[in-house]
């Protein structure tokens, strides 16, 4: 039988992480990487925002790109609350564990 080895995947913006038993590892936790996870949606949620203002005041007519901005920053904002959702159910679990 064939050993399959799994691989790690590389999530965006995590080019830097490394296995907490690394060497030279720089202190990245999970809140570091929450953190900046809400802060990236933030910023394309921005971003779109700026975006339809200038569409509406008529600064520019590019509605595609107003268009795919608005799109990425829902979707990210989806994400972002069902993963949310998936850590308050863990947590939930590990306080219903028994000792």
């Amino acid at each position: 039988m064939k050993e399959v080895t799994m691989q790690p995947v590389s999530l965006p913006g995590s080019s830097a992480l490394k296995s907490p038993g690394a060497q030279g590892v720089s202190g990245t936790g999970f809140s570091e990487i929450l953190s900046r996870s809400i802060a990236e949606v933030n910023d394309q949620g921005q971003e779109a925002n700026l975006l339809v203002k200038g569409l509406v005041a008529g600064e520019h007519a590019n509605i595609h790109e107003t268009m795919i901005a608005m799109e990425k920053s829902g979707i990210s904002f989806r994400m972002m609350t069902r993963v949310q959702q998936k850590v308050i159910d863990a947590y939930r679990e590990i306080m219903r564990m028994q000792l």
